[in-house]
């Protein structure tokens, strides 16, 4: 077989060869943006259950605590004390939620899974917060893929600790809404809570989410 034969099949092959890989390539990018999805799905829905089970436990009174006087300036000025929101205060405009109850009879527990004592409280009251804040520890000139979900809780002194929940996520809002008159109790509000994931190249998706309070009643 001559030199020009052999550069002639191996032409032929090349151009039988080129579709498929080319085909085997997108499947492969294809593949890898989905895990990325699933991964970036999978901890927006995380978020949303320690966000949504902190409001719901907002203001929560133990039956056995001895009744406090209402305050002077009204409803509005003690629900805040209970639940804050911190509207632009973190990483690209993010809203800080800030979350005081007292403990239950029974074990509860922290945004990241400790659990709750007396000596975890301040004024009686135990304390959740979620923040978006810049990605710590990153090597010198490495691209973070968006912000950190951080977690605040109280220790054993009494003071705020920060615990990183997950990385990639962009940003962080919460918009209240109170609930139509008639549907339900008039001190229960509506937070509706936006969650902006990536992964710092090509995904970027909001996620939403409604959550109901329960204790101000």
């Amino acid at each position: 077989m001559s030199l020009l034969e052999c550069l002639v099949g191996l032409t032929l092959c090349m151009l039988l060869l080129n579709p498929l890989l080319k085909s085997s390539a997108d499947v492969f990018i294809k593949q890898m943006e989905y895990e990325k999805k699933q991964a970036l799905i999978s901890e927006a829905d995380r978020a949303f259950e320690l966000i949504g089970r902190a409001i719901r436990i907002a203001s929560y009174r133990n039956i056995k605590s001895p009744p406090k006087s209402k305050n002077a300036k009204g409803d509005k000025t003690s629900k805040k004390q209970y639940l804050e929101i911190r509207k632009g205060t973190g990483f690209r405009g993010s809203d800080a939620l800030l979350i005081r109850h007292e403990l239950s009879e029974g074990v509860d527990f922290d945004c990241i899974g400790n659990a709750l004592t007396q000596d975890r409280t301040k004024n009686q009251l135990a304390f959740q917060g979620f923040i978006v804040d810049r990605q710590a520890a990153l090597p010198k000139g490495a691209k973070g893929n968006g912000g950190s979900l951080i977690c605040q809780s109280l220790d054993r002194q009494g003071r705020i600790q920060n615990t990183t929940l997950m990385n990639g996520v962009d940003s962080l809002f919460i918009e209240e809404f109170q609930v139509p008159h008639g549907q339900a109790e008039s001190n229960q509000s509506l937070f509706e809570v936006t969650l902006q994931m990536t992964d710092g190249a090509q995904l970027n998706i909001t996620f939403k989410r409604t959550i109901a309070t329960r204790n101000f009643l």
